[in-house]
C-alpha cells in the first residue's frame, strides 16, 4: 500500500535527575555534597533517507519516544546522557505541527535532519546549591520534562519531469516505453492509484526521474476522486508533459480535458503555472494525419510545445525525449515548494511563563516553570525551603502575587502545594 500522509506521534527524552548525595569516609566528617548532575534526555531527529520511498513504514507505529536521561549519582559522577532517536522518512517529506498547522521543514536532500523535539536538560546535584552558608544543601534540581508532539508527515514525491492528464490516456503506457518502470496498465479509469517513477536514460544526456501523477479528475482541486491525495506529488516537478487522448476514443473533447486539468492544477497552487509545460498528444495512431496535425496547431497557438505520439506504438517519442532533455537542464531545479518565510524554525524550548488565578480566595499559580520549582525543593528541610522562598521573589511570583491584591494571610496554591502567604 503506498501510503504519502501520517500522523505520528513523538516525545523526547527527559532530563535525568540531579542527585543528593554527601562524601562518606572514614577520618572525614563533614565531607560535603557530592550528588552529581542527570545527563540529557534523547533529542527527536527526522532524517530524510533516499532509500526509503514510502511513509508505509509509519501504517502500524505511530508513537515514538526517545530515551531518558539517566539520573545523578554519588561522588559527582554525572549520569548518562541518552542516545538520540532518529526517524527515517523519505526525501520530499514536508513536516507539520499538527495541532497548531504550522509548517516545520521540508526534506528535500538525502540525510538531511531535523531536530523535531529537543531533550530535557539533566538536573544539578546538590554540589552545585553548597555555598559558604548552606554547606549541606539536601536538594537537587530534577531534569527538564519530556516534550511531545503530534507530528503531520506529508509526502511529496520529487521528481524531475511529471505526467498529468485524464485517466486512461495513456500516461502508465508512456512511462512504461520510456523507462524500466512497471506500472499496472488496463482500459479501466482510476488504474493507477499511486504515483510511479522511473528513471528515464536517454541517448547520452543526464538521466531524470519521470513521475506518473495519477488523480486527475474535474474537480481534484476540491478534493473530488484522489483529490489532494496526489495533486501534491505534482508540486515537486521541474517540467510537466501533459498527455492528452488526441483521438478522443472515449468520446471526450481534448481541447476541453486540456482546459480542465489546468484550471485543476492552478485552481490547486498558482505556483504551478510557472511550471515549463508540454503538450504530449497521445493516441494518433487510432486517428488521420490531417485531424493530428490540425489539433497539433490548436494547441501551438496557446504557446505550449506540442508533440503527436503513440505511446503504444513509440511513435514521436523521440522527438518529445530529445526536447525534454534539451529544455530541462535549463529548467530551474526547486524541489523545496515553500519559500523560507513559510518555514517555521521549530526550536521547542522550556518556557518560564505562569499564570495566576484566584478561586474561593485562594491564589493559585500554575505553570510549567513553578512544577520545575517546585520539583527543586525538599521543604522538609529548612535550608531547601528557604532557597525556594528566595527562587520565588527572584521569579517575580511574590511581586505578581502582591498586583493581585494578596494579603497576608492569604493562601496560595503552587501545582497542588498550598501555605500561607506572608511579607
Amino acid at each position: 500500500m503506498f501510503i504519502d500522509k501520517v500522523i505520528i506521534h513523538i516525545r523526547s527524552g527527559k532530563g535525568g535527575d540531579g542527585a543528593i548525595s554527601f562524601h562518606r569516609e572514614k577520618y572525614v566528617p563533614d565531607g560535603g555534597p557530592n550528588g552529581g548532575d542527570g545527563g540529557i534526555g534523547g533529542d527527536v531527529i527526522l532524517e530524510a533517507d533516499a532509500s526509503v520511498n514510502t511513509l508505509g513504514a509509519f501504517r502500524y507505529k505511530r508513537n515514538f519516544a526517545a530515551q531518558n536521561g539517566e539520573p545523578g549519582g554519588g561522588n559527582n559522577c554525572s549520569g548518562k546522557n541518552a542516545e538520540d532517536l532518529i526517524i527515517k522518512v523519505p526525501v520530499g517529506t514536508v513536516l507539520f505541527d499538527n495541532k497548531a498547522g504550522r509548517l516545520l521543514c521540508d526534506m528535500t536532500q538525502d540525510r538531511q535532519q531535523f531536530t523535531a523535539l529537543k531533550g530535557g536538560r539533566g538536573g544539578r546535584g546538590n554540589q552545585h546549591f553548597a555555598t559558604s552558608t548552606r554547606q549541606a544543601p539536601n536538594f537537587a534540581k530534577p531534569g527538564d520534562a519530556a516534550q511531545e508532539m503530534d507530528l503531520l508527515l506529508e509526502l511529496k514525491t520529487i521528481a524531475d519531469v511529471g505526467l498529468i492528464g485524464f485517466p486512461n490516456v495513456g500516461k502508465s503506457t508512456l512511462l512504461s516505453r520510456v523507462t524500466n518502470a512497471k506500472p499496472k496498465i488496463a482500459n479501466y479509469h482510476f488504474t493507477t492509484l499511486s504515483p510511479n517513477l522511473g528513471i528515464v536514460q536517454y541517448k547520452n544526456a543526464n538521466e531524470f526521474v519521470l513521475a506518473d501523477i495519477p488523480g486527475l479528475i474535474e474537480g481534484a482541486s476540491d478534493g473530488m476522486g484522489l483529490g489532494h491525495d496526489f495533486l501534491r506529488h505534482i508540486e515537486r516537478t521541474r517540467m510537466l508533459i501533459h498527455v492528452i487522448d488526441a483521438s478522443a476514443s472515449e468520446d471526450r473533447d481534448p481541447k476541453e480535458d486540456f482546459d480542465i486539468i489546468n484550471n485543476e492544477l492552478f485552481s490547486y497552487s498558482e505556483k504551478l503555472k510557472e511550471r515549463p509545460q508540454i503538450v504530449a498528444l497521445n493516441k494518433t495512431d487510432l486517428m488521420s494525419e490531417s485531424d493530428a496535425q490540425e489539433l497539433k496547431a490548436y494547441f501551438e497557438t496557446k504557446g505550449y510545445p506540442v508533440f503527436l505520439i503513440s505511446a503504444a506504438t513509440g511513435k514521436g517519442l523521440d522527438l518529445l525525449l530529445d526536447y525534454v532533455v534539451k529544455i530541462l537542464p535549463e529548467t530551474e531545479k526547486s524541489p523545496s515548494f515553500f519559500t523560507p518565510d513559510e518555514i517555521i524554525i521549530h526550536t521547542p524550548a522550556r518556557t518560564d511563563d505562569f499564570a495566576i488565578s484566584k478561586e474561593n480566595g485562594v491564589y493559585y499559580v500554575t505553570g510549567d516553570m513553578m512544577k520545575r520549582i517546585l520539583g527543586t525543593v525538599n521543604l522538609d528541610d529548612y535550608e531547601s525551603a528557604a532557597y525556594f522562598q528566595r527562587v520565588l521573589k527572584n521569579k517575580g511570583i511574590f511581586a505578581a502575587l502582591e498586583k493581585e491584591g494578596i494579603h497576608d494571610g492569604d493562601t496560595v496554591d503552587i501545582c497542588g502545594l498550598q501555605f500561607e502567604y506572608y511579607r
